[in-house]
């Protein structure tokens, strides 16, 4: 057998994943792109403006919403 690497060769050491894009640069460095998308948006007219009612509206919903799996309060058991 020659000295391939197979994907899933329990014989070949785990690679570290490496972070990409995004992930790889500082906190600093993602939020200072992330502003100037934003900024970009709103000079372009595309960004969305929230109203108060509309935040108030989704704030509500959010809160109504169960969050499921985890944390969630747990049903009586019927005996």
């Amino acid at each position: 057998m020659d000295n391939q690497r197979v994907p899933g060769n329990p014989t070949e050491a785990p690679r570290r994943k490496q972070r990409r894009g995004f992930a790889s640069m500082s906190p600093d460095k993602q939020r200072e792109i992330a502003s100037k998308g934003g900024k970009a948006a709103h000079l372009k007219g595309t960004a969305h403006q929230w109203s108060s009612d509309e935040a108030r509206a989704a704030g509500r919903k959010g809160g109504q919403i169960s969050r499921g799996g985890r944390g969630r309060i747990a049903e009586p058991a019927i005996a």
